[in-house]
């Protein structure tokens, strides 16, 4: 015998069917939501990161030609990565024997690193001393290394100074640092950005590291995108619509008149309904100016009850 529901059974089956989607559908909801690192906030673009592997191509290719020619052997230099990370991460990524130095940008006056690996650092002190470039033992280097290498950091210098000219900054070799001193040199939670190049010579290869802190890093960003921004082109829907927002734009307009000298007692003497004559003649022509700009000599007149303004002749 078929079992017949009461109305109150009816809608207690009706308010379990609607609480079960709603569920489901809160539970799709929240499946959506992922967690924010506020750590992540300034993160470089993928555009901003081409922008800035663009500008370090070129300046990977000038030291490989210009570096090997005053070295006279094969050099070649290349863009490994580019990222950012916090200063002490960094700071952790450089070995032990490491030929680090501070670089001063100007005219920022900020510093940024340069660390180069002692590796390669025998065969290129060899060069320069006239021998073939043999590689050597990984160790601490002398006085008198230390001065050729510092020369080494300037000619770095000078072509990263060439190659970013076009973002307004050049880079100056300061002193090497030791590895004490580099936590001095910016705060450890300064989100750097960091440039990893790898240096081949014959029989030995290693790694030349630059970090910059967010003030360089933000400088760079803003004017890099900048130059790209104005070199593209919108659409031509694009330019329609800005075109019509921008003419519904509201400015100031004045009609003005030749300046003339009124005297001081007739200023004092001027009461509500007063008169004051001014020195210029009825037909003086006078100028539209809309946000301070002069565009038209222009006329007083009245339209209906309104004041209004006769344009004659454009303005140069």
């Amino acid at each position: 015998m078929d079992k017949a529901l009461r109305q109150d059974e009816i809608d207690a089956l009706f308010q379990a069917a609607r609480s079960g989607r709603t569920a489901e559908a809160a539970n799709s909801d929240r499946s959506g939501v992922q967690p924010y690192s506020f750590s992540r906030s300034g993160q470089i673009s993928n555009e901003q990161m081409r922008a800035i592997s663009l500008l370090n191509d070129i300046f990977a290719r000038n030291l490989t030609h210009n570096l090997g020619a005053w070295l006279r052997s094969s050099f070649e230099v290349d863009l490994v990565s580019a990222e950012q990370m916090p200063f002490n991460e960094y700071m952790r990524r450089i070995p032990e024997l490491a030929y680090v130095c501070s670089v001063r940008l100007e005219p920022l006056r900020a510093l940024s690193i340069l660390q180069l690996d002692l590796r390669q650092a025998p065969a290129i002190i060899d060069l320069l001393l006239g021998g073939t470039g043999a590689p050597g033992e990984l160790r601490e280097l002398t006085d008198i290394e230390e001065s050729i290498l510092a020369s080494v950091a300037e000619v770095i210098c000078r072509e990263l100074s060439a190659a970013w000219q076009q973002v307004g900054l050049s880079f100056h070799f300061e002193q090497r640092q030791m590895q004490t001193q580099i936590a001095r040199l910016m705060p450890v939670s300064e989100k750097t950005l960091c440039l990893s190049f790898e240096i081949k010579m014959p029989g030995t290869s290693g790694l030349l590291n630059l970090a910059f802190p967010a003030v360089v890093s933000n400088t760079i960003l803003r004017r890099l995108v900048g130059d790209w921004t104005r070199q593209r082109r919108h659409a031509p829907e694009t330019r329609k619509r800005i075109f019509e927002r921008a003419g519904k734009a509201v400015v100031g307009g004045t009609l003005q008149l030749p300046p003339t000298r009124v005297a001081a007692r007739e200023i004092e003497a001027l009461r509500a309904g007063s008169i004051l004559r001014l020195n210029l003649s009825a037909k003086q022509s006078a100028e539209f100016r809309v946000a301070g700009v002069a565009l038209f000599a222009a006329s007083p007149i009245s339209s209906d009850e309104h004041r209004a303004a006769h344009l004659a002749a454009p303005l140069e």
